[in-house]
């Protein structure tokens, strides 16, 4: 099995396979993996909580926090499909 290699943009590689090992997709844990490595990793993971979770939201911010992240065939997604997709981005 070949070895996966991160682009030369990735900061930190152990974290970014650790992620990926993980099931996140390469754009989340490129995005994570240099948000660690350009504070801290203690840093970042204090940084969130504070959105609402998804099943908290409207449709409408869902649709709209979907298309911030380009997924495509949102428009004809329910809720629970909008929710499914944005978890698994």
């Amino acid at each position: 099995m070949p070895t996966r290699k991160p682009g030369p943009s990735v900061k930190d590689p152990e974290l970014y396979e650790a992620l990926r090992d993980d099931g996140a997709s390469k754009e989340k844990a490129a995005r994570i993996s240099n948000a660690a490595a350009a504070s801290s990793r203690s840093t970042v993971g204090r940084r969130g909580a504070t959105a609402k979770d998804y099943d908290e939201r409207s449709k409408g911010d869902l649709l709209t926090r979907a298309r911030e992240l380009g997924i495509s065939g949102r428009s004809k997604m329910s809720k629970a499909e909008l929710i499914d997709a944005l978890r698994n981005h």
